[in-house]
């Protein structure tokens, strides 16, 4: 961390040029002795990648900036608001506190928080953070964080720990045992020191896998935010050894899209069919992540497609934990029927069908936007169709 970074005349350049081209500034330098261009441009690029992300830092003055990569692997505001409503307390400690945002929130919920950072030199920009933004009831700690948890004798009311993968992990499968640190090596362990552990992992595990690495697994959070799933949380209770709550959300500017089960009556759920009636749904990727498939349509009263469709449909209008559409049409799918249809130009979505969106535009010359919108997809008695709607929600 250089402090000179922090100087007025350098942090009002940063200010100023947060949308300058970074190549003509690389080219062009900077005038300041005491900094360099390189480190001034990481500090334009790690702010600009804050302004939405990670506003309350983007808008605090003197905030010192990490490299973009820390910036990037760093929870969301809107993430990190989000677990933090989930657990409270007198005593919470991170063991992977990073960038901070996460522990951050948590000091809005808990007395007092411990965030533990193996970087010193992060661990130094997050302390110096910390008082720009007034915060008074963290303390940070340069060292790794399962190495100072399982050599001291304190307890905490919450353990939170956001493992990362190691970058020599081959292939897919994503397994907790190959992340840093070793979260199934430790749980034992780290059930020593609390009786309430938060794990952050990538939508990238598979939520099976995650249950049978952990122990004690009480429910599993899916997050969404518009549509695009940015994290799975998992909550841990010390022998807690009953049916598992599986939540799903989706934050969106102006709405939360919430659905839950339990794992127990996922197994016991079976779906009803139907052919297409007055209204589409599909549901919103938590969803589809958490393979609320069956107790969708049980618990809205809902009709799937198919199987392997993942679209419901039903009569009569329905809250919905995703996109609602008006059937106009259903149309059998072959180019000649889709031609006499008069469709050139539509919004265009597959489900369990076996060409591409991008095959299904060049082979019936259909173009991008317009406000009709066709669901190629399966029915229930196996047929290709083509659903033809108008968005309601």
């Amino acid at each position: 961390m250089n402090p000179l970074i922090l100087n007025t005349e350098i942090q009002e350049f940063i200010n100023d040029n947060l949308n300058t081209d970074i190549s003509s500034l690389l080219l062009k330098g900077t005038s300041f002795l005491e900094v360099s261009t390189k480190d001034i441009i990481e500090q334009i690029e790690a702010k600009k990648r804050c302004e939405k992300k990670l506003p309350t830092w983007f808008n605090t003055k003197n905030i010192y900036y990490p490299n973009k990569l820390n910036i990037e692997q760093t929870s969301s505001e809107i993430t990190a608001k989000y677990k933090s409503q989930l657990i409270e307390g007198n005593s919470i400690i991170d063991l992977t506190g990073g960038f901070g945002v996460d522990a951050y929130f948590f000091s809005k919920q808990f007395k007092t928080v411990k965030h533990c950072e193996i970087n010193e030199g992060l661990s130094h920009i997050v302390a110096h953070n910390y008082k720009q933004l007034q915060t008074k009831n963290i303390t940070t700690i340069a060292t790794d964080g399962i190495e100072y948890i399982l050599l001291s004798k304190n307890k905490y009311d919450w353990i939170y720990i956001d493992p990362s993968r190691r970058h020599d992990t081959k292939g897919k499968v994503f397994f907790l045992k190959d992340c840093l640190p070793n979260v199934p090596e430790h749980i034992d362990l780290l059930f020593n020191h609390s009786n309430n552990i938060l794990i952050k992992t990538s939508p990238l595990l598979d939520l099976s896998i995650g249950i049978d690495e952990l122990k004690h697994v009480k429910a599993i959070h899916v997050v969404a935010v518009n549509n695009e799933v940015k994290e799975l949380l998992w909550v841990l209770e010390k022998e807690f050894d009953s049916s598992i709550q599986i939540e799903t959300v989706n934050i969106k500017n102006d709405d939360i899209q919430q659905f839950h089960f339990t794992l127990n009556n996922k197994k016991n759920s079976e779906s009803k069919y139907s052919k297409p009636l007055t209204y589409l749904y599909e549901p919103n990727s938590a969803i589809l992540k958490a393979g609320a498939f069956d107790e969708v349509s049980n618990q809205l009263n809902v009709f799937k497609l198919h199987k392997h469709s993942h679209l419901y449909t039903s009569e009569n209008l329905v809250e919905f934990p995703g996109r609602i559409f008006r059937i106009e049409r259903v149309i059998p799918y072959n180019k000649k029927t889709l031609k006499k249809a008069g469709i050139t130009k539509a919004n265009i979505t597959t489900r369990n069908f076996p060409e591409t969106v991008q095959q299904i535009r060049k082979k019936n010359n259909i173009k991008d936007g317009g406000h009709a919108y066709l669901f190629f997809t399966t029915n229930h008695h196996d047929e290709k169709i083509v659903i033809v709607t108008s968005k309601v929600l």
